[in-house]
């Protein structure tokens, strides 16, 4: 584990100058229950208590990005971070929007990504975080027209101008729903679905062409990566990857799906060589594979914690052990 007194390894944040430990926290989980009608969004075996003692934990041992959504939990990740960030104001925080929520319910109601509903959301992220600016406002649900896209920009820039926003940035896997954002004078990141077994390359290149920074989820595949699923894991129900929606590749029914298990046998001895626990050399190779990148895995306890800041102990695989996680997955190994 790293040395809390000595700074952790920082990457640049794209446009924006801004220097960012190399691993974030990505606050999905910790937001708890949440559905879109009886859809399960959110994660189970949430201890509110644990998850801001596990937060706390995180910015002392370096952490400088946190990484949320009005959606987590229908605000209610948002409204865990607010002490936390009171008692430490270095640490920047990001969120996303164009959910509509019903926090009363835990409800996804469906999306808006109007300039009037954007401004609204801002400012009840605002509120729920008890920040007066925040550092990174990022588009959660980006599939819309040009026409519609242009708009936001303008929106965007116009909460920047007001000292509600700093920079914003897009959560997207698809270079051409990035493409109308990075015209925007503050649209400096991308958040993208990068790990072992997604290496996006069209997004990590168009995020090189538009000098944005690379903002890491699903960094550990939903914990498929954090090697503590296996064939014998049943999830409940009302946790996401227990009745996952149509997206969700990493589990099926509960059960990590098979095929990925199968892929993560294949490296898994590649992943924990030197010491590394698998979930340290998951990120690992995220460095390996992107020296940029920023890494946001989730948590749900201060152990979680504790091993993926340590990561950094040992840094990124070397460029053999990545080539050998490539080979190994039928990549070009490069």
């Amino acid at each position: 584990m790293p040395d809390p007194t000595t700074p952790l390894a920082t990457r640049r944040l794209g446009r924006s100058g801004l220097e960012v430990s190399a691993v974030g926290l990505g606050c999905w989980a910790i937001g708890g229950a949440m559905a879109a009608g009886d859809q399960p969004l959110g994660y189970s075996g949430t201890d509110d208590a644990e998850s801001t003692a596990a937060l706390h934990r995180a910015v002392e041992l370096g952490v400088t990005l946190l990484d949320t959504a009005d959606a987590y939990g229908a605000g209610h990740s948002e409204r865990l971070l607010a002490p936390v960030l009171a008692a430490h104001p270095h640490v920047r925080v990001a969120t996303k929007f164009g959910n509509t929520i019903d926090e009363q319910a835990r409800q996804l109601t469906g999306t808006d990504v109007s300039p009037d509903y954007v401004r609204r959301a801002a400012d009840a992220s605002l509120g729920r975080l008890g920040r007066e600016r925040l550092d990174l406002y990022q588009v959660h649900s980006p599939d819309m027209s040009g026409e519609q896209a242009a708009d936001l920009v303008e929106a965007l820039e116009g909460l920047v101008e007001a000292g509600k926003v700093a920079w914003y940035g897009v959560s997207t896997d698809d270079p051409e729903l990035l493409r109308p954002f990075v015209s925007g004078p503050h649209c400096t990141a991308a958040q993208v679905q990068l790990n072992v077994f997604d290496a996006n390359p069209a997004m990590l290149e168009a995020c090189r062409a538009d000098d944005l920074g690379v903002l890491v989820r699903s960094p550990l595949a939903m914990g498929l990566l954090g090697g503590r699923y296996d064939a014998t894991t049943q999830l409940p129900a009302h946790d996401v990857r227990g009745r996952q929606p149509e997206w969700l590749r990493w589990f099926a029914d509960g059960r990590p799906a098979p095929d990925f298990l199968e892929r993560l046998d294949a490296v898994r001895g590649v992943l924990t060589s030197g010491g590394r626990t698998l979930a340290q050399g998951a990120l690992a190779w995220i460095w390996a594979h992107d020296a940029g990148a920023v890494a946001l895995p989730g948590f749900r306890s201060r152990a979680q914690v504790e091993e993926n800041v340590g990561a950094l102990v040992t840094g990124p695989l070397s460029e053999a052990e990545h080539r050998a996680v490539e080979i190994a997955l039928g990549r070009d190994g490069g």
